[in-house]
């Protein structure tokens, strides 16, 4: 039976890079656990979040400025970007293995596969990556979300 979580956690409104991170760690705990599909909560709130149906503060894809007639991404939209870019309807999830387990793997339809992988650290870091006969080295910076794509040799 498909799985899916529904209801992404709705934070506190600051819509900071570390409740980005935090979304990363449950999307791979749900993903590891099962799920098929993960969905997010509030693709647009007013930035003053706090002025929501639900009354209290609460973080979103994009703030809108309904008075200056502007918007901003916010770091979880950045997040989601990355998975719905590269991971393609259809996409079957991969176990990954090893010490370094900030990873989620997919293979798409097409047979590509796609590597996500953050760097919650200050600090840069090389990852190597090894899936099936092919090594992925890269360099992640600091404080970052990361994605990669190998496709199938012909």
């Amino acid at each position: 039976m498909p799985l899916m979580q529904t209801e992404s956690e709705c934070g506190d409104g600051q819509n900071s890079w570390e409740h980005c991170f935090y979304i990363w760690n449950l999307m791979q705990h749900y993903f590891r656990n099962g799920i098929s599909a993960y969905m997010y909560w509030n693709i647009s709130l007013d930035t003053d979040s706090a002025n929501n149906r639900w009354q209290w503060p609460q973080n979103s894809l994009i703030s809108v400025d309904q008075i200056n007639k502007t918007y901003r991404y916010n770091p979880e939209y950045y997040l989601m970007k990355h998975v719905s870019h590269f991971v393609k309807p259809g996409a079957k999830q991969l176990t990954v293995e090893g010490n370094n387990k900030d990873i989620l793997a997919f293979v798409n339809p097409d047979e590509s596969i796609i590597v996500l992988t953050a760097n919650e650290s200050t600090e840069p870091k090389d990852v190597k990556i090894k899936i099936n006969n092919q090594l992925l080295t890269a360099g992640l910076e600091a404080r970052s979300i990361n994605s990669f794509e190998l496709r199938p040799k012909n």
